[in-house]
């Protein structure tokens, strides 16, 4: 019985993992002025990124040391993914 739910719990954890993962890349290409933000398709495709990581990236933000300009927000929550996909299939 609780086999789909898992399963599906299973693959959002690896679409956000994915999303995550495209957010620091997009955030790196915008840092390092390889892309430019005036263009309306990398706005958008930011913009989106940035919310839908956003309300998961800020508690962890909070919660670590200011470490100057070094986020490592993503990689801290892309580990917490990873522990909980492996638990959900230990489930399974």
């Amino acid at each position: 019985m609780l086999d789909p739910i898992v399963f599906v719990l299973i693959k959002i954890i690896e679409l956000f993992r994915y999303l995550l993962l495209a957010y620091v890349i997009v955030s790196w290409l915008i840092a390092f002025n390889v892309v430019n933000t005036r263009n309306q398709v990398v706005a958008a495709i930011a913009d989106f990124l940035f919310r839908i990581t956003e309300p998961v990236l800020g508690p962890i933000r909070r919660w670590l040391p200011n470490l100057g300009g070094l986020d490592i927000s993503p990689i801290v929550l892309f580990f917490l993914l990873l522990l909980i996909e492996l638990y959900l299939q230990k489930l399974l």
